[in-house]
This record gives structure tokens, sequence and C-alpha cells, in this order.
């Protein structure tokens, strides 16, 4: 992976984490209801959850491409087109609406990482974007497991970040969420419709 796609790849990877999805939505509630150090708990069952589908999608790109570096320019295209289709339904989704219940049993800290951990490898929606998002940035010159790495550590670190900053914030942002839910997934759908069109055609 060279630098500009790299850094490419970090902007998405920002985009991505910004959306609205059940992981996000579990750290607000959670740091609403335990409080941010407790969430810290959630958010790591997460990036775990993560990192494990980005492995599993690595996996199969690594099977396209010792198949044939073609496949893998269709893989792109194929994955582009499913990123413009999910932009088009994060565009059309309702905003965000917080539920969030006071007070309830305590939860012990491994329950709120199993919590993080199910809520991430549960969504299968979660591992058919990976196999569409990560072939735009593979360099099949170079070398798939470094690459890989990369993109796994790359995503995990802003995932976690911002799902914290989410917790910590957790009583101011959720009525912002609310207020401008509508807008915030037009822009974010949006960014996927770009990304879907311009990213499969670049070099």
């Amino acid at each position: 992976m060279s630098g500009q796609a790299l850094l490419l790849y970090v902007v998405a990877a920002i985009g991505l984490s910004v959306t609205p999805g059940p992981n996000s939505l579990l750290a607000i509630t959670h740091g609403a209801l335990y409080g941010h150090r407790r969430t810290l708990f959630t958010v790591s069952g997460g990036a775990m959850g993560f990192a494990a589908l980005i492995g599993l999608s690595m996996l199969g790109l690594g099977a396209v491409l010792q198949a044939s570096a073609q496949a893998l320019a269709v893989l792109k295209f194929a994955g582009g087109a499913y990123l413009v289709w999910l932009g088009v339904q994060v565009w059309r989704a309702p905003p965000v609406r917080f539920d969030g219940v006071q007070g309830g049993a305590r939860v012990t800290g491994a329950g709120l990482f199993h919590q993080g951990l199910l809520t991430a490898v549960s969504n299968p929606k979660a591992l058919l974007f990976f196999g569409a998002f990560l072939p735009q940035f593979i360099d099949p010159a170079r070398n798939l497991l470094t690459q890989a790495v990369v993109m796994m550590v790359v995503f995990v670190v802003i995932e976690y970040a911002f799902e914290v900053f989410l917790a910590v914030m957790a009583s101011r942002i959720t009525p912002w969420l609310e207020r401008a839910g509508r807008r915030f997934n037009r822009v974010c759908g949006g960014m996927f419709v770009v990304m879907g069109i311009a990213l499969p055609v670049s070099r």
C-alpha cells in the first residue's frame, strides 16, 4: 500500500467509523448507563470483533489474489457497486433514535466486553462491507499480509477512539444525533456513493 493509498484509507476509515452503526449506538448506550470508563470493556470487545471480521475478509481476498489478479479488479467493481447501494440505504435510513433505559442490573466488565464483541461479529453486513471496502486499497504487487495488518490496526484504532469519544460524550451527543440524524445519514450516505464510484477506477 502506497503512502497516498494509506492516506485515502485513513480518511475512508474515519468516514466509516463516524457512520451510525450497532457498535456506535451500543457505545452511546453503555456510556450513558454505565459511564465511559466501564464502557471501555464494550469498546474493546467491539474492536476485537472488527479485527476478526477484517481478518476473515483478508483471508478471502488472499484466495482471490492466488486465483487471479484480474479477479481482484472484478471484486473491486462489484464492491464499488455494493458501496453505492449501501450509500443509498444509509441516505434513506431514518434518523438514529436513542432509547436508553436508566438503571437496571449491574453488568460485569466481561459482560460488557461480550456484548461489544457479539454486536460486531453478529452483523453480517459488516463482513460484506469489509469485503467490498478493503479491496479498493489492496495493491496486488505488495505483500498482502503486511497490507492486511496495516489496514486492521488503522481501522481498529480509529474505531476504538471514536467509540470512546461517543461514550464520553454520550449525554451530549445523543440529542444531536436525534435532532440532526437525517442530515447526518445523508452526508454519510453520500460519502459511500462517492467512494463506490471513485475508488474502483482510481489507481
